[in-house]
């Protein structure tokens, strides 16, 4: 199981935020760039990065815009992998990011609203590329930086992106994401059985514990854990997590 350190850009700095609201922002960087560093230094094999002002505007942002330039500097700061999301709005979008050196990209709105849309992404770059980001509030799934409420349950649109191709989905409990309440482990582990799809879990990681309960599911489907919030304040030691996740053979 993979763990991506999550680094959250809201104007170029480095964020977490409770619930995905902008009113409860906590800054815990300046410099994002020197937090993928310290992140790729324990031993982080991928990072994960949110565009929010991007998925609050529903588009990428201009090529000079403060969270377009961090995500430049932390490609030129780490030789891991970048995994990037917020805004992507477009083939165009896809097609800048990579160029740029984004390893895979996020759909969010963009495979509610315009399916076609992660058909084309797959048939052009291929489904390995490309992670759709299921975000869920009580049941149904949530879009435009978490403000809007959907018809679909998360198991629904699952269902819907396997049959386009999609392989590996990022699935985010939204009224945990931010609050160190731990991982939503069951809705999880459902996910990834009822559409046989590889789920990246998303949102409350609070402890090492955590990341115990969802690699006693690895074999149904989880397939990595992003933490944000308790790496910043400590609550979970990155270099602990990671030997939990990936032990080294001896």
């Amino acid at each position: 199981m993979i763990i991506y350190p999550a680094i959250d850009l809201r104007e170029g700095r480095c964020v977490r935020l409770v619930h995905g609201d902008p009113n409860q922002e906590t800054v815990f960087s300046d410099d994002p760039a020197e937090m993928a560093r310290r992140w790729a230094d324990a031993g982080a094999t991928c990072i994960h990065v949110v565009n929010l002002d991007g998925a609050f505007k529903s588009r990428l942002g201009a090529l000079d815009s403060p969270n377009i330039r961090a995500l430049r500097e932390i490609l030129a700061a780490v030789e891991i992998g970048v995994q990037f999301g917020g805004g992507i709005r477009s083939l165009d979008d896809m097609e800048l990011l990579l160029e740029m050196g984004v390893d895979r990209l996020v759909l969010g709105t963009s495979a509610v609203r315009r399916p076609k849309l992660v058909r084309n992404a797959i048939r052009e770059l291929g489904a390995d590329q490309l992670v759709v980001g299921i975000d869920a509030r009580q049941g149904k799934v949530v879009t435009h930086g978490w403000t809007k409420k959907s018809k679909l349950s998360p198991v629904e649109l699952g269902r819907r992106m396997h049959s386009m191709g999609v392989v590996r989905v990022l699935y985010t409990d939204v009224q945990r994401d931010g609050t160190l309440e731990g991982v939503n482990v069951e809705s999880t582990a459902e996910l990834a059985r009822e559409t046989d799809l590889e789920v990246i879990a998303s949102g409350g990681v609070a402890s090492i514990e955590d990341v115990r309960s969802l690699l006693s599911y690895e074999s149904d489907g989880i397939g990595g854990a992003i933490i944000g919030r308790a790496l910043y304040t400590g609550e979970v030691n990155l270099m602990e997590a990671l030997q939990l996740a990936q032990p080294q053979e001896e």
